[in-house]
């Protein structure tokens, strides 16, 4: 037997969305003609759970639809570092064994948070630049940013100029620390700089 972990963000009027900004809120409309119903959504691509495309923070970057598949299903590790405050550092991430192609998934204090915190985990552009040395192959972190008061966003440039695959976004807060099999399906959108995902992580699988 195998158990599902569910580490995506329901996405609804109202949820938490980036710095409380009124145009990242999703909106829904019903379209109701006798008893059929259909509803159409308004959707930044980078609501809830999500992944980012080079595109991103990359001028004329790879769009999201380059990502291939294999990138976002596979083996993973859930870090549990919900000790750690202001942001994740080089020095955080050299007490983990980290190995070259391995998807890390980066549980923190956000996990427990209900509305978007201004000061919200992030991981440090000397951990970016470490995750690069290690060649790891993807990164996820439970804040709807992976980085916060850095000009010029140089953990996005980092990671995406060695080819890391990014995930933004995840609720892991009843996953414990440890490996899993996780299939992070984005909707299948083409030429954008990001798309909401669908993440499960399998235990036992």
């Amino acid at each position: 037997m195998y158990k599902i972990y569910d580490v995506t963000m329901p996405i609804f009027s109202g949820m938490s969305v980036y710095k409380n900004k009124p145009e990242k809120q999703p909106s829904f409309e019903r379209v109701q003609s006798g008893y059929v119903s259909e509803s159409r959504v308004r959707l930044d691509v980078h609501t809830g759970t999500h992944v980012d495309a080079p595109l991103h923070m990359v001028e004329d970057g790879p769009t999201l639809e380059t990502i291939p598949l294999e990138r976002l299903v596979g083996s993973c590790r859930v870090v549990d570092l919900t000790e750690v405050t202001d942001g994740i550092t080089r020095e955080d991430l050299e007490k983990i064994d980290i190995q070259q192609g391995e998807f890390l998934l980066f549980k923190t204090k956000n996990s427990f948070d209900e509305a978007f915190n201004f000061e919200f985990i992030y991981v440090k552009e000397d951990a970016a630049r470490f995750l690069a040395e290690k060649g790891i192959r993807g990164v996820g972190i439970d804040s709807l940013g992976i980085e916060r008061s850095q000009p010029g966003h140089p953990t996005h440039k980092t990671l995406f100029e060695n080819d890391i695959v990014i995930i933004e976004g995840l609720r892991l807060r009843h996953v414990p620390e440890g490996n899993y099999f996780m299939v992070a399906a984005p909707l299948h959108l083409t030429g954008t700089d990001a798309a909401p995902a669908r993440v499960l992580l399998f235990e036992g699988l």
